[in-house]
């Protein structure tokens, strides 16, 4: 199974440099939609309910203290062998949110189940580390597609 340094890997390989935010959006809304529409999840790392949106804390290490990020980030990992399944479904997500601006992904999640049931009880701004279950996000742009 791909990992999420494989997906952001591929995410910035097909978009270029971007932001951190938009690339931790980006790789949450492949993650979403493959659940949805896949019925698989793309890789097993977790998301969390922070304050500005999901946040995969391990794709967070990686680019820590860093605003725009590009390919290179990852020069050291081999290219994954996504499957066509998993490639068509990036490559719709990307299609879709590629040219969105950071902030507008962000307020995005903000509006939909997954983020807003993993923050309930936080208040806005407020720290917040509980995961978005692949579950919440299955059933909630399964519905959608």
């Amino acid at each position: 199974m791909a990992n999420v340094f494989d997906v952001a890997k591929y995410v910035l390989h097909k978009q270029g440099p971007m932001t951190t935010m938009k690339l931790e959006k980006l790789t949450y809304y492949s993650q979403a939609w493959s659940l949805a529409w896949d019925d698989v999840p793309l890789f097993d790392e977790e998301f969390e309910a922070w304050a500005n949106g999901p946040v995969c804390p391990k794709l967070f290490e990686k680019h820590k203290g860093m605003f725009v990020v590009d390919e290179s980030l990852f020069s050291g990992a081999d290219d994954y062998d996504f499957s066509e399944d998993q490639i068509a479904t990036m490559d719709a997500v990307l299609d879709y949110y590629g040219d969105k601006e950071p902030q507008w992904l962000s307020e995005l999640t903000h509006k939909e189940m997954p983020w807003k049931t993993a923050r309930a009880g936080c208040a806005p701004g407020e720290y917040c580390d509980n995961v978005i279950s692949k579950e919440s996000m299955q059933l909630y742009y399964g519905g959608l597609a």
